[in-house]
């Protein structure tokens, strides 16, 4: 069994203040990661025995701060700012444990086929937020590419169109989610593109207390597919086979080289479990037995539930399950990872 040593929490972490926006004093933290680390003999990550990743999924406050464009509420309604007190109190905990933080981040422009401005009516008209475009909406004209777009996309109206078309039919092919217009969020250069400031305060403090940098990852800026998962794109090729967007194959081996992986962040039923699921297709690929050192921290996401409208609890938690069937380890975060971790 490995020996994992769980520290207290430092004095700075605010846990009434997780839902909030606010600015991480660096300078002062600094100083702090830098007698933390001594006063805990906490040794840098280069001379871990076990190397140790967690991966933290889209925890922006797009997602994670009440009033935001997106906020993950599960059906407690608070449910991503209870996520991420656990998180950053596990990361506070096991700070001498884990080897690296990885944060990726969504990341969007205004002109993308999940926004309201790439597609038009006959009126002329954008869909609302959350609508659901079908295949049968595009055949039949309900919704039609904005033409003002197709120049900047470096496409014809027509090739747009076709592209629109194809789009929608892939997924439906590919069993996933419907088109869905999403609000404007995650706007590249804007607050909710941000990491939560709590969340960032644990991993700089993580960073300078283990001598590892935290590695941010982008996705979903290609303006011609979604991109749940970090790993893969919900469309490669348009529809004449070329490609439009690759498999992120570099990100995904650098998961794969952790001794032990594990993950948290939001959504539960999107971002996380798109991204668990492609880590899954490729691990059944090479070695069904990685799957074994794949850890989930199931209160550390939540699903997204829009009470009276659609609630993805028990889809998300029927994935996860399916995960878990496959061999990886569903774990809370306030369990000591000794109870749990394989060697």
């Amino acid at each position: 069994m490995t020996t994992v040593t769980q520290l207290p929490i430092p004095a700075h972490f605010q846990p009434d203040r997780v839902g909030e926006v606010w600015r991480v004093p660096y300078q002062q933290r600094a100083a702090d990661a830098e007698a933390w680390a001594a006063q805990h003999s906490i040794p840098p990550a280069a001379t871990d025995r076990m190397r140790i990743g967690l991966l933290a999924i889209d925890v922006q406050n797009t997602f994670c701060i009440p009033e935001f464009e997106l906020f993950v509420g599960g059906r407690s309604g608070m449910g991503a700012v209870e996520d991420n007190i656990r998180l950053c109190q596990f990361i506070y905990r096991n700070l001498g444990s884990l080897s690296q933080i990885l944060l990726t981040m969504d990341t969007h422009n205004a002109a993308q086929i999940f926004h309201s401005v790439f597609w038009i009516d006959a009126a002329g008209h954008h869909p609302p937020a959350m609508t659901m475009i079908s295949v049968e909406d595009v055949e039949q004209g309900r919704w039609r590419v904005n033409p003002a777009l197709a120049p900047s996309l470096g496409q014809t109206v027509e090739e747009l169109q076709a592209y629109a078309l194809h789009y929608v039919r892939q997924l439906s092919q590919d069993e996933k989610y419907l088109l869905t217009i999403w609000p404007y969020h995650s706007m590249l250069g804007g607050i909710g593109h941000a990491i939560v400031p709590a969340v960032e305060e644990a991993c700089f403090f993580h960073s300078l207390t283990r001598s590892s940098p935290t590695h941010f990852e982008i996705k979903g800026n290609n303006p011609l597919t979604e991109n749940y998962s970090v790993l893969k794109p919900e469309v490669m090729q348009d529809p004449q086979q070329r490609a439009i967007a690759q498999p992120n194959t570099a990100f995904l081996q650098s998961l794969l080289e952790f001794d032990a992986l594990i993950i948290a962040g939001q959504a539960k039923s999107h971002c996380v479990a798109w991204t668990i699921a492609d880590l899954l297709r490729e691990i059944q690929l090479t070695d069904p037995q990685l799957a074994q050192k794949v850890y989930l921290l199931e209160d550390c996401t939540s699903p997204v539930v829009v009470p009276g409208v659609v609630d993805f609890t028990e889809a998300a938690d029927a994935t996860f399950q399916r995960f878990a069937e496959a061999g990886m380890t569903l774990v809370h975060s306030t369990q000591p990872m000794e109870e749990w971790l394989r060697r």
